[in-house]
């Protein structure tokens, strides 16, 4: 395993440079994510995530309520960015991710954050939700990079992406961490409106699977690089949890690292839905965890 990150390799060779051109050529109009709202955000205008031109950053700190290989002994660089281009109505992070909740980061300032988040001993820089950011951010770790940044970047998101942008991404993010929340489209739409999600959202992770492969662990418990699966179990829709799973292990690899995540709570709008105004319970999470092992997902658990 290399001892460095992809990217300080596709930095070195001038590649950096030109994949941060190809993403910013999306950003006017705006057409990062399968949404493809075209509005032109640098004069103001916003699109359905609502996000500015300018990054926007709402809190940055070692994180150890990640999975564990994330969290290591220091923690998870977290830096959790506003705005999201999904804005399920069941958010856990709304104030951040659907009311914008944060302050302006200018690309020098993000680059500074970064470095001392590797300084103060984190395994990581993880970036939430950073879809509707991505040019900007690029343009801020060429910055980091110059000043020595080593450490893996997650790239940590709801799975809703771009597949030409995800692309352009190659040789860049090492760890990939998508959250697949619905194979069934009446779902996303009804919870996300995004019908389309499962076409999405299982073309897009088979490229991140392409491009980084099985999440590979140091000796020391640590992730290097590779895909870690997120899936919510959700109330009353245990048969699209086992249609996640089987996709998991049928399309991505039967030694995919899922995190199967049991804290699904009614937040924001979910109690005006009557299917998922609850919480789940211990049945329903033990049946996704049983059917995980059926399948002969070695690496599916609660981590």
């Amino acid at each position: 395993m290399e001892n460095f990150p992809a990217y300080r390799r596709t930095k070195a060779e001038g590649l950096l440079d030109q994949k941060i051109e190809e993403l910013e050529s999306r950003l006017n109009p705006c057409t990062l994510c399968p949404r493809q709202c075209r509005v032109n955000r640098a004069v103001g205008e916003s699109g359905y995530c609502k996000a500015p031109y300018d990054l926007y950053v709402s809190s940055v700190s070692p994180h150890f309520g990640e999975e564990s290989p994330l969290v290591g002994t220091n923690g998870s660089g977290t830096i959790f960015l506003t705005h999201c281009n999904l804005k399920c109505s069941f958010c856990q992070n709304y104030d951040i991710s659907i009311l914008g909740d944060g302050s302006p980061c200018s690309y020098g300032r993000l680059a500074t954050l970064m470095v001392e988040l590797e300084a103060r001993g984190c395994h990581n820089i993880n970036l939430v939700t950073p879809t509707h950011y991505v040019p900007q951010i690029m343009r801020s770790l060429s910055v980091a990079i110059d000043r020595g940044l080593s450490i893996p970047i997650v790239y940590n998101c709801g799975g809703y992406e771009s597949l030409e942008t995800i692309k352009s991404l190659e040789g860049i993010v090492d760890i990939y961490m998508p959250d697949i929340k619905f194979l069934d489209g009446a779902l996303s739409r009804r919870f996300c409106r995004a019908e389309n999600y499962p076409e999405v959202v299982k073309a897009v992770v088979r490229e991140m699977q392409r491009q980084v492969g099985d999440l590979l662990i140091d000796p020391s418990g640590v992730a290097q690089r590779g895909l870690l699966i997120r899936h919510l179990v959700m109330p009353s829709c245990g048969e699209d949890t086992r249609n996640v799973l089987q996709f998991i292990r049928d399309e991505i690899s039967h030694d995919a690292f899922v995190n199967i995540m049991a804290q699904y709570h009614p937040c924001y709008k979910a109690g005006e839905y009557f299917e998922i105004s609850r919480r789940i319970t211990a049945q329903e999470y033990r049946e996704a965890l049983e059917f995980a092992r059926s399948i002969g997902l070695s690496r599916a658990s609660h981590h």
